[in-house]
């Protein structure tokens, strides 16, 4: 049964410990076929899309046959291959041990970890069976959804006993029997089944009021970087540093901090600690121009 409850927005509490099921193998028939986790969407593949949004859990299991993936998981099949999105789940729910399972398609280009964190609160404080978001006409998207592994488990054994298996099942039998809480998100419930939706996603994320985050995050992860940094600080010094040196000197002096706060402590404090370093050194360059165009020497050349 379904609870009509709807979670808001504000994730306050800490998130629960879970594992993740990444739901991969599907046919694609609307997309004729195509290999749809691995179709990239701002140079990642949508699987490894996911895979980023979901990197805190404890167990990663991609319900799907084994490819090349930006972090290491488990692997799990249905059976047969291609049973169904039902008894998919439940193939890679055997791999599982914590008490909440986060389940998500391989196509959510457009998911991110605070959405995970925001449905894990929502169902750790509603006592629901399962929390999931709903997009933006107000529909249940059950492979966006935070659940508490029992239950799955209990429903799971119910349908396979009262349908003799579970191959064919559409989730709506699952979910049906779920209580379940809600939470609104028409961004990260976007997902990709046909073309169209694949042109319209490579170019929300090129809209100004997310490139910059999409190519930061694409990034770490085609180097294998797991570091929260305050790009703030970062453009405010590679902008100290080309008006106060010279243009070249911003990416040469962002590339020095990450340099030195790899070679100290590595994390973000390491970092700031760098940036605040070569600002002001950068501001004394500026000030030692002014002072020099003040006394009618040469001013700063500028190399760009």
């Amino acid at each position: 049964m379904t609870d009509n409850a709807t979670a808001g927005p504000a994730a306050t509490a800490a998130p629960l410990p879970y594992d993740a099921v990444v739901l991969a193998g599907g046919a694609a028939r609307r997309l004729g076929g195509a290999d749809k986790p691995g179709v990239r969407i701002g140079g990642r593949a949508l699987l490894d899309r996911v895979l980023t949004a979901c990197a805190d859990a404890r167990t990663t299991v991609v319900v799907a046959a084994p490819r090349s993936t930006a972090r290491p998981v488990r692997w799990a099949r249905e059976e047969p291959p291609g049973a169904g999105p039902v008894a998919a789940l439940a193939a890679g729910l055997r791999h599982t041990t914590a008490a909440h399972t986060v389940v998500l398609s391989a196509d959510l280009p457009f998911l991110r970890a605070d959405t995970l964190r925001r449905l894990l609160t929502a169902l750790g404080e509603s006592g629901a069976d399962g929390a999931l978001l709903t997009d933006a006409e107000g529909r249940d998207q059950p492979l966006v959804a935070a659940y508490r592994t029992a239950a799955l488990r209990r429903e799971l054994d119910a349908l396979a006993a009262a349908h003799d298996g579970l191959t064919g099942l559409p989730l709506r039998r699952l979910t049906g029997a779920l209580r379940l809480t809600r939470v609104p998100d028409p961004h990260a419930s976007f997902d990709c089944d046909t073309w169209d939706d694949i042109v319209n996603a490579r170019a929300r994320i090129r809209e100004h009021g997310h490139v910059l985050d999409e190519w930061i995050s694409a990034v770490k992860d085609e180097l294998g970087i797991d570091l929260d940094v305050d790009t703030n600080v970062l453009l405010d010094l590679a902008r100290d540093a080309a008006h106060g040196v010279a243009r070249p000197a911003a990416p040469l002096t962002t590339f020095l901090v990450g340099y030195a706060a790899a070679r100290g402590e590595g994390g973000p404090e390491a970092v700031a600690e760098a940036a605040r370093k070569a600002a002001a050194l950068a501001l004394r360059w500026e000030e030692e121009a002014a002072e020099a165009g003040e006394s009618g020497g040469p001013s700063a050349p500028d190399a760009g």
